[in-house]
């Protein structure tokens, strides 16, 4: 298993991403602590993941409350004994669908806000820890912020934000390296099953997600877990600083 005795905690794990990571982490071998907002919410997954034999925790942890964040880290570290991996994944509360030249300053800032509190946070408290032991990977999700503005619809500061978290990703490689720990990210271009149903022009939206890619499909929930179990694990020990393509070929590297 490719995750065999690894710790991993994952902020926003009753999440539709949280929930494919938190899956594919169990099956390959990791106890996987989940944090989030809503305990219900998280033990429904773990019991799920207990189902299917795998080990988890979960913890009632507000992402964007530092004391909160360092404390859960420190009992994870206290009791587990390590903290191998940390992953982000909560929501950014962004808006989209409304231009930027009409849209409220508070919806505009409040993903950009969310993500760099939150990775921040969160970084720190693992990386504490990781630095002490020597190694460790932290995992985020979203893309490299993209090369290309989007065109054709009205995403907010949800594009910033991740513009944002890809340099503190780029930051964090270079400063925690020197310890063996690493800092990656996934790039899927967009996964559908994220897009709710009710959404004004959702056929549309996936549409165009599909028809950019070179494999005339996108990036499911189990891609998103499998990908990143390989990135968190020691096969991908030399990767560092970048961000994984799984955008089908929506983006040529």
């Amino acid at each position: 298993m490719l995750l065999d005795g690894k710790n991993a905690v994952i902020y926003g794990g009753a999440g539709a991403v949280g929930r494919a990571v938190a899956r594919a982490f169990a099956r390959e071998g990791a106890r996987v602590h989940l944090a989030g907002r809503t305990l219900t919410n998280l033990d429904e997954v773990a019991d799920g993941i207990r189902a299917a034999g795998g080990t988890v925790e979960t913890a009632q942890v507000d992402a964007l409350d530092g004391a909160a964040v360092d404390e859960h880290a420190d009992a994870v570290a206290a009791t587990a004994g390590s903290i191998d991996i940390s992953v982000n994944v909560i929501s950014y509360g962004d808006v989209q669908g409304t231009p930027l030249a009409e849209m409220p300053l508070t919806d505009f800032e409040r993903p950009i806000v969310t993500a760099t509190r939150s990775m921040f946070l969160t970084t720190r408290a693992a990386a504490r820890h990781m630095i002490k032991q020597g190694s460790g990977v932290i995992l985020m999700f979203g893309g490299d912020g993209g090369r290309q503005p989007i065109r054709d619809y009205h995403i907010g500061g949800f594009q910033i934000a991740l513009n944002t978290v890809e340099a503190l990703r780029r930051q964090l490689a270079s400063e925690l390296g020197p310890y063996g720990i690493r800092a990656l990210s996934l790039h899927t271009g967009g996964v559908p099953e994220t897009i709710p149903e009710d959404v004004a022009g959702r056929d549309a939206i996936v549409s165009s997600i599909v028809d950019a890619t070179m494999l005339k499909r996108a990036a499911t929930f189990d891609d998103v877990g499998d990908v990143a179990a390989f990135a968190a694990s020691d096969r991908a020990r030399t990767m560092t600083a970048t961000a994984l393509n799984i955008t089908c070929g929506a983006v040529a590297d």
